[in-house]
C-alpha cells in the first residue's frame, strides 16, 4: 500500500500544482471545443431510464465517449472497461471470458454484472453471464459506454448486481457519412469494417459490418491439472509447459433505422474458433475451438403523448444465442487417468436460447414538483435446445466419485437429452416498477423507486433504491444512495444433471445485496472536476456449491460476504489541448463464513492518463494502471497473487482536410508480467498469464 499511497500523493501533487495554471489559461468559451474533443459525458440515461445531467444521477455513474475511446486507441470493451473506476478487468481459465469485477464482488463467471446492448440484456440463461465463448467486442461502433457503480435492480431487474454497463452503439448522427477501416496488430489480428449513417428520406439509417481474426496470445502455462494427475498416475500426459489458446474469428453487423419516434435495431454477432484459454477443466486444451451466434433485435416508439404530461413508451426486443463446440473440448489431454483415455477425455455440451422482452413504460409530470415513471414488462426467457456429446461417464460412487471412465471404443458420441448435462428449460417473468423524482425543496431532489419481479420457477423478489442528491452550489453536488439488487440463479445452477461431483437446486433462492453509498462532487471552475465516493455493502444467500455426503456437492445459497470502499477521481482540463485524468480505488471484502478476505478482487488501483492534442491533427495519449492487493481465497494456501503496474501509448492523427484517420498504439509498453487469480479447483498454480507487449495500427477513411 505505501507505493500506492506515494503515488497517489504524487499525482495529486502534480494535480494541484497544475490547477492553478489550468484555471488561469483555460476560459468558458473552451467548453465547446472540449465537448468536440472529449464528447458529450454530461448526460447518462442508464441511471433513471431517461436522460439525465451526470453530476445529479442518482448513481455512481461514468461515461465513456467515442472520442474517449479513440483517444485511448481501444479496440475491445474490455479495455474501455478497464479505464473506469473501482473496475478491473479479469480473466477465466475456461475461454479466458472476461470479467467486470466492480467494486471487488468476484466470481468464476461475473454473473453479478449486468451488461446491456442498447438497453437489452446480454445475459445468456445457461451460466448467467454473456456466454462461455465470448471472443471479445470491437469498438469501432460503439457511441458511448455508460456505467453504474452499485445496484440497479429496481431499474433493470435480474443481474443488476454489482453494477450495469451499458454500451450504447452509433447512429446516423454520430457516423454522418461512410467510413472504412483497417487494423492490424499483434498475435496476428487484422480487422476490417465499414459504417454508414446518413438520411435516406425520412428515416435516419445507420449500419455497421465488421470481419476479423486473431490468433491470439500464446503465453505459458507452466503446470496445469493433468500435471497433478501426472503426479498421481505416474504418466507424463501434461501438455505444460504450453501455450494457452486465445484465438478466434468474428464477424458483426449491425443496422439502425429511425423515423419519428419509433427507432428498430438488428443485429448478428458471429464468434468462431474461439480458444479455450487455459483449458474447461484446467488442463491445456489446443484441441476444442467454441463457436456462438448472436441474433438481435428490438424497437421502441417513444414518448407517445396520452395527455399534455403523460407519455407512454413501447419496447420489444428478441435475442437468439446459440452456443456449440464443433470442435470439442479436450478436458484433458491423451493419455490421462492412467493411460485409459488415449484420444483425450473430450466433450461438447452445446445450448440453444430464444429471449423475448417487451415493456411498456409511462412517465408523469403533471404532479408539480414530481416526475413519475411506471413501467411494466414481461420476459420468455427459453433454453430450448440442450445437446452434449462426450466420450466418457462419471463414477457416481464409491472412492473414486466423479473420475471419468471411457465410453466403449472413447469415440464422440451424442448423450440421450436426458442423460445429459441439463435439459431444456424455460423461465418466464413478469415485472412492474415505479419511480419518482421528487424536487422536495430548492437544490434537493429525492428519486425513490421500487421494481417487483415474479419469476415462474422460484418465486417474487422485490427491491427498492432511494438517492437524494443536494445540489449544494453551483460548484457542488452531494449524493446519498440506497439500494438492493439480487441475482437470478442461472439454468446450470439450478437444473445441473448427471453429474455425480456437482448437482443442480431447482429450490435455490436469488442472491441479493444491500448497498449504501455517500458521494461528493466538486467542479473546480470550468477546468476540473473532483469526486469522491464511499460504499458499503452486505450480501446474502451468495449461491456456492456445498458437500451433501457421499462425495457429492449441490448448489445451495450457502455465502454471505461485507464488504467496503471508496473511489477518488479528478480530471483538469489544462488547457483545450491537454486533459489529465486519475483515479484510485479502494476496496475490502470478508466472507463471513470463513472471517477472512473474498479473495481474487484488487484491493488497490491507481490509474492516470493524458491526453495531449500537441498539433492540429496530431495527438498523443498515455495512461498507467496499478493493480494490487489480490489475495487468495479461504482454504488456498498459495501466496498473493502478484501486483503489476501496466501503461499504454498511443499516438493518433487525424488528417482532417483529406479523410485519413491513422493510430498507432502499444499496450502493456514494459512488457509487464500480469496475471491473474486462478482458483484453486482448476489445478493451474501459477495464475493465468496475460498478453505482453501488444502494437496495434488503425487506418480509417471517410468519405
Amino acid at each position: 500500500m505505501g507505493l500506492l499511497l506515494r503515488l497517489v500523493v504524487l499525482g495529486s501533487a502534480c494535480w494541484t500544482a497544475a490547477l492553478p495554471a489550468a484555471l488561469a489559461q483555460a476560459a468558458p468559451s473552451e467548453e465547446e471545443e472540449l465537448a468536440q474533443v472529449y464528447g458529450d459525458k454530461s448526460t447518462i440515461s442508464i441511471a433513471t431510464g431517461a436522460p439525465l445531467a451526470l453530476r445529479r444521477a442518482p448513481a455512481v455513474a461514468s461515461v465513456i465517449t467515442a472520442q474517449d475511446i479513440a483517444a485511448m486507441g481501444a479496440t475491445d470493451i474490455d479495455q474501455v472497461l478497464a479505464t473506469v473506476p473501482g473496475i478491473h478487468v479479469g480473466r477465466n481459465n475456461g475461454g479466458y471470458n472476461p470479467l467486470y469485477v466492480i467494486r471487488g464482488l468476484y466470481s468464476e463467471f461475473n454473473v453479478q454484472t449486468l451488461v446491456l446492448f442498447n438497453g437489452v440484456p446480454m445475459t445468456t440463461m445457461f451460466v448467467g453471464n454473456r456466454g462461455t465463448a465470448w471472443g471479445g467486442l470491437p469498438v469501432a461502433n460503439i457511441a458511448r459506454v455508460e456505467v453504474i457503480r452499485g445496484p440497479g435492480s429496481a431499474l433493470y431487474g435480474a443481474d443488476a448486481y454489482a453494477g450495469v454497463i451499458n454500451i450504447v452503439t452509433k447512429s446516423a448522427a454520430d457516423l454522418d457519412g461512410l467510413e472504412l477501416g483497417l487494423r492490424a496488430g499483434s498475435f496476428g489480428s487484422r480487422d476490417a469494417w465499414a459504417q454508414y449513417g446518413g438520411q435516406v428520406g425520412p428515416v435516419s439509417l445507420a449500419a455497421y459490418l465488421r470481419t476479423g481474426r486473431t490468433e491470439g496470445f500464446k503465453e505459458t502455462v507452466q503446470a496445469d491439472a493433468q500435471t497433478g494427475l501426472d503426479a498421481a498416475f505416474g504418466t507424463q500426459a501434461s501438455l505444460a509447459p504450453g501455450p494457452v489458446n486465445t484465438g478466434h474469428d468474428a464477424i458483426d453487423a449491425h443496422v439502425e433505422a429511425q423515423y419519428d419516434r419509433l427507432r428498430v435495431r438488428a443485429g448478428y454477432l458471429l464468434r468462431d474458433n474461439v480458444g479455450t484459454g487455459a483449458g474447461a477443466a484446467g488442463a491445456l486444451d489446443p484441441v476444442g475451438r467454441g463457436r456462438n451466434e448472436r441474433w438481435m433485435a428490438n424497437a421502441s416508439l417513444s414518448d407517445i403523448s396520452l395527455a399534455p404530461a403523460l407519455k407512454l413508451t413501447l419496447t420489444g426486443s428478441f435475442f437468439h444465442f446459440v452456443n456449440r463446440f464443433p470442435q470439442a473440448l479436450q478436458l484433458f489431454p491423451p493419455g490421462a487417468f492412467g493411460g485409459s483415455f488415449p484420444q483425450g477425455v473430450r466433450g461438447a455440451p452445446n445450448t440453444w436460447e430464444r429471449q423475448l422482452r417487451t415493456a411498456a413504460i409511462a412517465s408523469y409530470t403533471g404532479w408539480s414538483g414530481h416526475q413519475w415513471r411506471v413501467g411494466v414488462g414481461h420476459d420468455d426467457l427459453d433454453m430450448y435446445r440442450t445437446q452434449e456429446f462426450k466420450n466418457f461417464t462419471l463414477i457416481d460412487s464409491g472412492p473414486l466419485i466423479g473420475v471419468p471412465m471411457p465410453t466403449p471404443g472413447g469415440q464422440l458420441a451424442e448423450v440421450p437429452a436426458d442423460k445429459s448435462f441439463v435439459t431444456p428449460q424455460r423461465r418466464r417473468v413478469s415485472y412492474a416498477y415505479l419511480q419518482d423524482e421528487w424536487s422536495l425543496a430548492p437544490d434537493w431532489t429525492l428519486t425513490a423507486g421500487l421494481r417487483r419481479d415474479h419469476y415462474s420457477d422460484f418465486g417474487s423478489t422485490t427491491n427498492p433504491r432511494m438517492a437524494l442528491v443536494w445540489d449544494a452550489s453551483l460548484d457542488v453536488t452531494a449524493k446519498l444512495l440506497i439500494g438492493r439488487a439480487f441475482r437470478a440463479p442461472s439454468f446450470s445452477e439450478e437444473y445441473s444433471i448427471n453429474n455425480p461431483v456437482i448437482r443442480g437446486n431447482p429450490g435455490l433462492k436469488p442472491e441479493t445485496i444491500s448497498t449504501a453509498e455517500a458521494v461528493v462532487s466538486w467542479q473546480l471552475g470550468h477546468q476540473a472536476h473532483l469526486q469522491a465516493s464511499a460504499f458499503r455493502y452486505n450480501m446474502s444467500d451468495i449461491i456456492r456449491s456445498a458437500p451433501i455426503g457421499g462425495g457429492i456437492a449441490e448448489y445451495n445459497n450457502a455465502g454471505s460476504q461485507r464488504g467496503h470502499g471508496f473511489e477518488l477521481e479528478l480530471t483538469v482540463d489544462v488547457t483545450r489541448n491537454l486533459r489529465l485524468a486519475t483515479h484510485y480505488a479502494y476496496q475490502r471484502a470478508k466472507d463471513l463464513g470463513t472471517g477472512t478476505d473474498a479473495g481474487h478482487a484488487p484491493h488497490q488501483m491507481v490509474f492516470a492518463r493524458a491526453d495531449w492534442s500537441f498539433d492540429r491533427d496530431w495527438a498523443l495519449s498515455g495512461q498507467v494502471k496499478r493493480v494490487a492487493g489480490r489475495a487468495r481465497a479461504a482454504g488456498d494456501a498459495r501466496p498473493a497473487v502478484d501486483d503489476y503496474t501496466s501503461a499504454d501509448l498511443t499516438l493518433r492523427t487525424g488528417l482532417r482536410q483529406t479523410g485519413w484517420d491513422l493510430s498507432v498504439s502499444v499496450r502493456n509498453l514494459f512488457d509487464a508480467d500480469i496475471r491473474e487469480p486462478s482458483l484453486a479447483s482448476t489445478g493451474i498454480p501459477d495464475d493465468l498469464p496475460m498478453a505482453g507487449r501488444a502494437l496495434d495500427v488503425q487506418l480509417a477513411y471517410r468519405f
